[in-house]
């Protein structure tokens, strides 16, 4: 392991060899089994959509086969195995989503799920045209609410509701391209359509119907997942709270919650402040219970409870080999099929929760919105029961946490930034324009939303952490998500201190407004925040979003839900950078029309690059293009 790796995540040798000592498997382990990858799957040029193959096409024209069997060339085959992972993270964001309208329509003043957010409640029920919106008893209006949002799932007409939030110009450029996204389900089904043997095999088709479910995932269910997460359990604000493995107590029972759906995890949150549960864990000899968050269920939880943050995506198998973990409770999404077997190595009980998401090895107990506490309760005990279990000799927690201030919702950002040109007065605009104001004087250059997992192919941690700290050492802001929004805690970056690592620009607002330079935005499914503020600037400045010296980037995503999150960010005007370049090369074509030609439809494109630093270099050329354009 490299002295440059060990520099960003000081945890990862000793849990290493650790987990070597133990007889532990990792995900490092199964990387090496794997030995040399497919080139042809690296390529996407393998298909298996249907029973004649799998059909194999060479990457390079003259050499070998140049069609599959149906008559499927590179650029046909490498667009739908494309369009495929676009309905697949598509389909994972916003069932989150409706599983978060499915427990607000379970909402009711005397159960575990309440309204948190009656403003946000009514603002979005005025949004979407509902029939006293400021004056309905409040869960009543919840649950017709809730019963639009369902609709936006299935509904046999019209678009999605959110996309009416868009800045004017990008509304009609949704229009002209015929991109506005229908219903959900329906986007995702059509998809999946489209991409089955013997339909679709224009490259370009293929694509603006994948572009169009990514819009359907990121101004649809994304967008519902995050607006309606804060109207049952708050609208995050900023708070501290702690991240990095170190955060795991040796004298309390800990609980790992891990996935991304914050229906379970906002049940053992009130499970683990039951006061019999509490003695019954001094009865067991904890000094308490100690819940902890790993991948973006970790980001939720946080951001509303400061519940500490464990880790990102690849140190969900390290959490565990920490040997101290009682239980790991996951929900869905980005979990390891190999956890319940490292559990065994340890005292750990493995317990998965969801059917969409059952993960056999251990213990499997079923939540549900109707039966949510009773379920968080069950659990919490069951780990409670387990400490006495904890096997002394096997525990290693690294001495590694960082202070970290997370919770920056869109309202949180406005209410901080409000104060770079308002601090003296009493009433606050309440609008971006403070925020604009320092973009357009120079002050800041721009901003980028940075997001995404973590992949094996590339140094962990490394990208995104030299990506965000060369952007505000450049005085561009950061605001990020995800997996890279804890990479950003567990380096300092999401620490008022972390100012020092500024250009003077950035360095003046984050002083006065008291901010870090990396502002922690939520979970993946909160892009959408992103995607509001920087809607609301272009909205202030009466420009389309593409005009702004905004950019998305990516620099060690790995899953289909990153494909769709790129594409909607893209759809919505911001040039989206990936550090992991996707399965795309085997298609000249197909490559040319994400990274050249789709300029002219949407005014916006991916751009592959792999070193964080030429990235950066990149993407300071594209803001002060669209400084220089705008004649700021």
């Amino acid at each position: 392991m490299s002295n440059e790796y060990l520099k960003f995540d000081e945890t990862a040798e000793a849990l290493l060899a650790k987990a070597q000592r133990d007889g532990a498997e990792t995900m490092w382990d199964r990387r090496a089994a794997q030995k040399t990858q497919c080139g042809f799957g690296e390529a996407g040029v393998c298909c298996r959509i249907c029973a004649m193959g799998p059909c194999r096409v060479s990457p390079v024209p003259g050499k070998g086969a140049e069609r599959g069997i149906c008559g499927a060339n590179a650029d046909t085959i490498v667009a739908r195995n494309f369009a495929r992972m676009v309905a697949g993270g598509c389909s994972a964001h916003s069932d989150h989503a409706r599983d978060i309208v499915h427990a607000m329509h379970h909402a009711k003043p005397e159960g575990p799920f309440k309204i948190r957010d009656e403003k946000k409640l009514r603002v979005v029920a005025a949004e979407w045209g509902v029939e006293g919106a400021d004056t309905k008893e409040t869960y009543a209006l919840a649950h017709e609410l809730s019963n639009m949002a369902l609709e936006e799932f299935g509904k046999p007409f019209g678009t999605q509701r959110f996309l009416k939030r868009a800045q004017v110009d990008r509304q009609k450029v949704w229009a002209r391209e015929n991109v506005e996204p229908r219903a959900i389900d329906m986007e995702v089904t059509t998809l999946m359509h489209s991409t089955h043997i013997g339909c679709a095999s224009d490259y370009e088709s293929l694509f603006r119907r994948g572009m169009r479910t990514g819009l359907a995932d990121g101004w649809g269910g994304s967008m519902i997942g995050t607006e309606f997460s804060d109207i049952l359990y708050g609208t995050p604000s900023a708070k501290a709270s702690e991240s990095n493995l170190g955060v795991i107590d040796a004298e309390q029972v800990n609980i790992l919650i891990h996935g991304h759906d914050p229906n379970l995890a906002e049940m053992l949150v009130l499970a683990a402040q039951n006061p019999e549960i509490l003695e019954l864990a001094k009865s067991k000899g904890a000094k308490g219970i100690n819940l902890v968050g790993m991948c973006c269920t970790g980001n939720e939880m946080t951001m509303r409870h400061g519940v500490k943050i464990a880790g990102n995506f690849y140190q969900q198998e390290m959490c565990i080999i920490t040997g101290a973990i009682e239980a790991a409770v996951v929900d869905v999404q980005c979990i390891f099929p190999a956890l319940p077997a490292l559990a065994k190595t340890y005292h750990t009980r493995f317990i998965s929760t969801s059917p969409k998401a059952k993960i056999s090895g251990d213990l499997y107990i079923e939540f549900a919105e109707s039966t949510g506490l009773e379920n968080a309760t069950e659990i919490v005990k069951l780990a409670v029961e387990n400490f006495p279990n904890r096997d002394a000799s096997k525990v290693e927690i690294p001495d590694f946490k960082m202070p970290t201030v997370v919770g920056y919702s869109v309202e949180a950002v406005i209410d901080h930034l409000d104060k770079v040109v308002n601090s003296q007065l009493e009433d606050k605009l309440g609008t971006v324009k403070p925020l604009t104001d320092v973009i357009y004087a120079g002050v800041i250059r721009g901003a980028a939303g940075v997001v995404g997992c973590n992949n094996p192919k590339q140094v962990h941690d490394l990208a995104h952490i030299k990506v965000m700290e060369e952007l505000i050492k450049r005085d561009v802001i950061c605001v990020a998500t995800g997996c890279a929004a804890q990479a950003a805690a567990k380096a300092g970056l999401l620490t008022l201190e972390a100012k020092e690592k500024c250009g003077r620009g950035l360095l003046e607002v984050c002083e006065r407004v008291n901010i870090p330079p990396v502002l922690h935005m939520g979970s993946c499914v909160d892009i959408s925040r992103i995607l509001q503020i920087v809607n609301l600037c272009a909205i202030e400045r009466d420009v389309d979003i593409c005009d702004l010296p905004v950019v998305g980037i990516a620099p060690e995503w790995m899953s289909e839900k990153a494909v769709s999150i790129a594409n909607y960010v893209v759809g919505t005007g911001i040039n989206t950078y990936l550090g992991v370049i996707p399965q795309v090369l085997g298609s000249p074509n197909f490559t040319k029309l994400l990274t050249e030609d789709v300029m002219d439809m949407l005014g916006a494109k991916f751009v592959f690059e792999k070193d964080p630093i030429a990235m950066v270099d990149k993407i300071m050329v594209d803001i002060e293009e669209k400084r220089t354009a705008l004649g700021i």
